[in-house]
């Protein structure tokens, strides 16, 4: 095995729906498999073979201190959640990050380009209030030095989820990128699974939530980018809620029913860039989350719908699905093996149905 360091790739080589390899400085280099690893540039590095990467870069603030008497290096990483502040030893000092609620400064965008050393301005105004909550966690850094004040870009994705495996839309170019400040935490898992993905041709186990398959063409978009990333970014240390909305680059995707759905009280949610009615409010009632660990406010609601669907009558808005089209002399039968209602109806029919099989039958009928 030939490892080639500081080679500056140009271009990456495709045929017929497949990566060959890639055109470096130096040369033509062949290969099956090409892994895009190039951290806030794998963006653009994917646009090269017209492959969906949504990233972005923005700013990360952290610093270390001068050398703390007492700080020993087998101390466990802290990570304080009300000062949305980590804290880790190195060498003696205390290496302290943080970011911040909300649509802060902090998570402003960042514009590298490739250098050996990237940095963003230094703005201590941002950091201040952080910082102050940070010494009230740990007061010995009232009166440490500081050594390194940095902010620095990182890559962040839309659903701050990483980027990990093969294209869809080329075969043999696999991702590891967009790690939202957790590579190094998921760095060993992270290429163990990926190596095992590029050798057996599939994932180890369910890798879904950090798929690249979950991602659409239209999230490569720079304004779509930008505005979740900053919302993303500023929800790092605050509250979880279950079924938490987006709030930023909504309204993407519409149906065609979008306006009587809206009329008739929809709360909306996003899925796939679809706004897809989530529940409705009552007469009179703002269609808005109030989010809780409990029982939310659309409990009621969503009764209500069932017992209006299963007693009378319901329209279900299906836009947001995806759609797949089958061809072929077989294909009734190969849908009559997966779906376990029966699909073979005459033409102007539909069948609702969900699916029975596994994807191993499904492979072998394919075949």
């Amino acid at each position: 095995m030939r490892i080639a360091e500081d080679l500056k790739v140009t271009a990456i080589r495709t045929a017929r729906g497949r990566v060959t390899g890639v055109a470096t400085e130096a040369g033509e280099v062949r290969a099956e498999v090409v892994v895009n690893c190039a951290g806030m540039w794998a963006r653009e590095v994917g646009g090269w073979a017209n492959v969906t990467v949504p990233l972005h870069a923005a700013e990360h603030f952290y610093i270390v201190t001068q050398p703390i008497a007492g700080l020993h290096p087998v101390l466990p990483i802290l990570r304080d959640a009300d000062a949305c502040s980590y804290f880790k030893e190195d060498t003696a000092s205390c290496w302290w990050g943080g970011s911040s609620h909300g649509r802060s400064p902090g998570a402003r965008v960042a514009s590298p380009r490739p250098s050996p050393s990237i940095s963003c301005p230094r703005t201590s105004g941002h950091i201040e209030p952080l910082f102050a909550a940070a010494m009230r966690r740990v007061p010995v850094l009232e009166s440490a030095g500081v050594q390194v004040f940095f902010n620095g870009p990182e890559s962040f994705t839309p659903d701050d989820r990483y980027l990990l495996g093969e294209t869809p839309e080329l075969r043999g170019m696999y991702v590891a990128a967009g790690f939202n400040s957790i590579g190094i935490q998921s760095a060993g898992g992270a290429g163990k699974v990926l190596a095992d993905w590029i050798i057996d041709g599939h994932p180890p186990f369910d890798l879904w939530d950090v798929d690249i398959r979950r991602c659409a063409p239209f999230q490569r978009n720079r304004r779509y980018l930008r505005d979740r990333t900053v919302e993303t970014l500023g929800l790092l240390y605050a509250m979880h809620w279950p079924f938490r909305q987006a709030e930023t680059s909504r309204g993407v995707r519409k149906s065609a029913l979008h306006d009587r759905l809206a009329a008739a009280g929809a709360c909306f949610g996003e899925v796939a860039g679809f706004e897809r009615a989530n529940w409705f409010a009552a007469a009179g009632a703002e269609p808005r989350y109030e989010y809780s660990y409990g029982r939310q406010n659309w409990f009621d609601r969503s009764a209500y719908e069932h017992r209006a669907v299963r007693e009378q009558v319901g329209l279900f808005d299906q836009s947001s699905f995806a759609k797949f089209v089958l061809q072929g002399r077989d294909a009734a039968t190969v849908l009559g093996r997966i779906c376990a209602n029966d699909v073979d109806v005459p033409l102007g029919k539909v069948v609702y149905t969900s699916g029975s099989t596994s994807a191993a039958a499904l492979r072998r009928t394919s075949r």
